[in-house]
């Protein structure tokens, strides 16, 4: 096995910028949100550094998947049943039978990202994509802080 590391490059913390993104989902499935945080490290003033993200609730979570087919994030969200299935007994259920699943898969897929951001821009694959997950069926408003911590473009 060969590994080859580029040139180290160090910066100083010199601008902390947050902002809270509000996305509508319209029930189960994936909300791609990519292009708001590439605008947000944009409007931060942003160089080197890194973004943070946190979904603000126990229902939905964040994920970095493909952005390229969507039947990637159709069967994510089939897997996701599987795993937390709406009928499997749960005892908590007095937001519904899909409460509980939400939580299960949220704990599952979480409720934070950490992504580098190189010369301004946040470094993720050729076909990565950021994306909210809404674990409930019906639509919500869903609250994503979102953090730049970095030098200054």
């Amino acid at each position: 096995m060969s590994a080859v590391l580029t040139p180290v490059r160090a910066a100083t913390v010199s601008r902390i910028a947050t902002a809270t993104l509000t996305v509508a989902t319209r029930g189960t499935g994936f909300v791609e949100i990519t292009a708001e945080a590439r605008r947000f490290v944009e409007a931060a003033g942003g160089g080197d550094g890194v973004l943070l993200l946190f979904v603000r609730h126990t229902s939905a979570s964040l994920v970095i998947q493909e952005n390229a087919d969507p039947d990637v994030r159709t069967d994510l969200v089939t897997a996701l049943d599987r795993l937390a299935p709406a009928n499997a007994g749960w005892v908590h259920d007095a937001e519904g039978p899909d409460d509980m699943p939400a939580h299960v898969k949220t704990m599952l897929t979480g409720v934070s990202l950490a992504v580098p951001v190189v010369g301004s821009v946040p470094a993720l694959g050729t076909w990565q994509g950021i994306y909210l997950a809404e674990h409930r069926a019906r639509p919500h408003r869903r609250e994503v802080v979102l953090q730049f911590l970095g030098a200054a473009a």
